[in-house]
Parts: structure tokens; C-alpha cells; sequence
């Protein structure tokens, strides 16, 4: 069973939110909360699997409670739900811990699809919220192209897969090999790159 926690300023937001988890076999809803201080508060006495966190709420926002809650248990999983607008807090977002980024839009299958990948260690991403940051970071600090140094051709061509946007299980449909090989090389690459997350691995990808 998924344990989730919803943080949203908005009660009607998270009351799709509940109907839409709540309905799904082995997924449930175990708080909500409307500001980032409930957030935090709730996810230390509940130890949810995945929160599922807005960013822009009044008091303490999600990048504030998101940085939080990891600091006090490192292994939570942030989810963050984002807008068109959020473009400036996604970086503060995934510097303070956060897993991943869906849209708020986003349609129920993928948010769902989104919350299981966190909750088994994944990091899900939009494609277009992948696209736009890493084009936020590729304009603030450009650098030359040229191909990623040391790594073996499966792994290069993961690489390039997770530029894509595409998910651990997309990218073993695409190569025909298992997920736990994915990861494997998902590891080694953020290994030989020194990249901490994905954003970084997806940068790569696309500056070379």
C-alpha cells in the first residue's frame, strides 16, 4: 500500500486529488494539509511514501517544507505538482530534495504513474517540465558540446534516453532490457558524471 500525503493551499485541488488515489487498489490517502508548516508537521507523525507537494502557499511554501521534511527524514519522497509559472521555484524545489515534478494538468494517468515511481525510488518528470529546466540551466550557464567521457555505449545511449524525459521503465521498454539494469546504469552514470539527480544527467544529455 502507497501511503500519500497531500499538501495543497487549495481544499479542491486535493479533494480531486484524494477521490482520484483513494480509488486506486493499493494507494491511499493518509493526511492532508493546506500550508508547508501542516506539511511538515503531518509527514514526521504520519511517514507517508510519497507527498505530493505544491509549491506557492502562504506562510511556509513547498520548497520551504519540502527542504524540511527531507532534512528530517532523508529518505521521503517529494513529489512536487507544479504550473506554466513555477519556473523559478523548480530548482530551489529539486535542491531541496524534491523527487520529481508532474503538472498540475497532467492527466490522472500520469500523476498516478507519477506517484508510483516515486514511491518505488524513481524519479518521474514531464516531459516538459524536464525540458524546461534543463533550458533554464543550458541558458544560465552555457557550455561547449561534445560527448560525455568514459562511458560504455549502453550507457551513452541511456544517457541520451534520460534526456528524453523518459522514466527507468520507459527507457527498459525502449532498450529491451530489465528496469533493475536501468538503474544500474542510471547509478554508474551519476557515478562517472558526479551528477546528483536526474536534472543533472538530463543536462548532460542534451550539452552533449
Amino acid at each position: 500500500m502507497i501511503r500519500v500525503l497531500l499538501v495543497d493551499d487549495q481544499q479542491l485541488i486535493r479533494a480531486g486529488l484524494r477521490m482520484l488515489c483513494d480509488a486506486q487498489p493499493g494507494m491511499e490517502v493518509v493526511g492532508e494539509a493546506g500550508d508547508g508548516r501542516a506539511a511538515v508537521e503531518l509527514a514526521a507523525r504520519l511517514l507517508p511514501d510519497v507527498i505530493v507537494m505544491d509549491l506557492r502557499m502562504p506562510g511556509v511554501d513547498g520548497i520551504t517544507a519540502t527542504s524540511r521534511i527531507i532534512a528530517a527524514r532523508p529518505a521521503a519522497r517529494v513529489l512536487v505538482l507544479t504550473t506554466f509559472g513555477d519556473d523559478d521555484h523548480l530548482y530551489p524545489a529539486l535542491q531541496a530534495g524534491a523527487c520529481g515534478f508532474l503538472l498540475k494538468d497532467a492527466p490522472p494517468e500520469e500523476l498516478l504513474h507519477g506517484i508510483r515511481q516515486a514511491a518505488t525510488g524513481e524519479s518521474p518528470f514531464s516531459q516538459d517540465v524536464l525540458r524546461r529546466l534543463v533550458r533554464r540551466a543550458v541558458d544560465a550557464r552555457p557550455e561547449p558540446r561534445g560527448r560525455v567521457g568514459g562511458l560504455t555505449a549502453r550507457e551513452q545511449e541511456v544517457l541520451e534516453l534520460v534526456g528524453e524525459g523518459l522514466s527507468n521503465t520507459e527507457i527498459a521498454e525502449r532498450m529491451h532490457i530489465g528496469v533493475t539494469t536501468v538503474k544500474t546504469h542510471i547509478t554508474a552514470l551519476m557515478t562517472k558524471t558526479g551528477s546528483p539527480n536526474r536534472v543533472r544527467l538530463a543536462l548532460l544529455a542534451h550539452r552533449a
